[in-house]
């Protein structure tokens, strides 16, 4: 994987924040993936999101929590370690938004039955606030998430993918079960004009858990 800056670029409480989230991740993965596989995951991680970042305070956490992710989806697709439980992965443009909300409302009604992840092509710097509002309104809480990108590993670790107005930039592999849903991109409108879009995005992950035979909350 391409390291797109210097280690050595980073401050002292980057380096101690990174060493520290890398032995987080040896003690989570241990036995399933050696300290080199976690260190070179943690670090293009990182890159990933110092790309787009103004203030890098956080990009130590971001990374150990994408990670984290990346390494549960190797560990799945590699048949070194797998939940039992279906893996959906909703992508669109920024990450921002549709997809967003699609996690929040999968996460929410699936609780432990079912895992949700989600991606964009095009990550935005943070999520919709309209979208956290609308969402805050069905009391799921989305303001802790962050727009990050796909990978390979992520997309291959997945059950099924649903697709909200990527397009071609969307990646297909052999096996996966694919859904593209058309629903309006929330990014530029407010709170009033993004309730239908939530509700629309509740109503598809509802019909998605019913067609997986995973019971959903009230």
């Amino acid at each position: 994987m391409q390291v797109r800056h210097r280690r050595s670029d980073l401050s002292i409480d980057q380096q101690l924040a990174l060493t520290t989230a890398a032995s987080n991740l040896a003690r989570q993965f241990d036995g399933i993936f050696g300290r080199e596989t976690i260190e070179r995951f943690l670090h293009s991680s990182y890159d990933e999101f110092a790309i787009r970042a103004a203030v890098k305070n956080y990009l130590p956490l971001l990374a150990e929590r994408f990670a984290r992710q990346r390494l549960r989806a190797l560990a799945k697709v590699e048949g070194k370690h797998d939940d039992g439980v279906p893996v959906v992965l909703f992508l669109c443009t920024h990450n921002a938004g549709r997809s967003q909300m699609a996690l929040g409302f999968f996460t929410h009604l699936a609780g432990d039955h079912a895992v949700a992840w989600s991606g964009g092509s095009d990550p935005a710097g943070r999520i919709n606030p309209s979208a956290i509002a609308a969402m805050g309104e069905r009391d799921i809480d989305i303001s802790a998430e962050y727009p990050k990108p796909w990978t390979d590993e992520i997309v291959r670790a997945a059950d099924v993918v649903v697709t909200m107005g990527c397009g071609d930039a969307c990646p297909v592999f052999p096996g996966r079960r694919y859904e593209d849903w058309d629903i309006d991109d929330p990014a530029g409108k407010d709170v009033t004009d993004v309730r239908p879009i939530r509700d629309e995005i509740e109503r598809r992950v509802r019909a998605l858990l019913a067609s997986l035979e995973v019971p959903a909350r009230a």
